[in-house]
């Protein structure tokens, strides 16, 4: 009887279904300020995220200034069914 729970442990862990999603973060202090906003942000709407990943960074620039940093990411949160 153990064994039948823990099988029904890992079938629970790994039959999920996630969705991914591209947000655009920004600040005007760091890389790493903005994909924290961009998670915070989306997770005021989104329920149960997973994982981000960074897929790209770059910075807005105004005479020859850095004025804000931009991280666009996937990420990934459960559907629920």
């Amino acid at each position: 009887m153990k064994e039948g729970r823990i099988m029904t442990r890992q079938a629970e862990a790994t039959d999920s279904v996630y969705r991914v999603t591209e947000i655009v973060g920004t600040s005007t202090k760091s890389w790493e300020d903005a994909a924290k906003n961009a998670v915070e942000t989306a997770a005021k709407t989104l329920r149960d995220l997973h994982v981000a990943e960074i897929v790209k960074m770059d910075v807005k620039v105004e005479n020859g200034k850095v004025k804000a940093y931009r991280v666009r990411m996937h990420l990934s949160f459960k559907l629920e069914g």
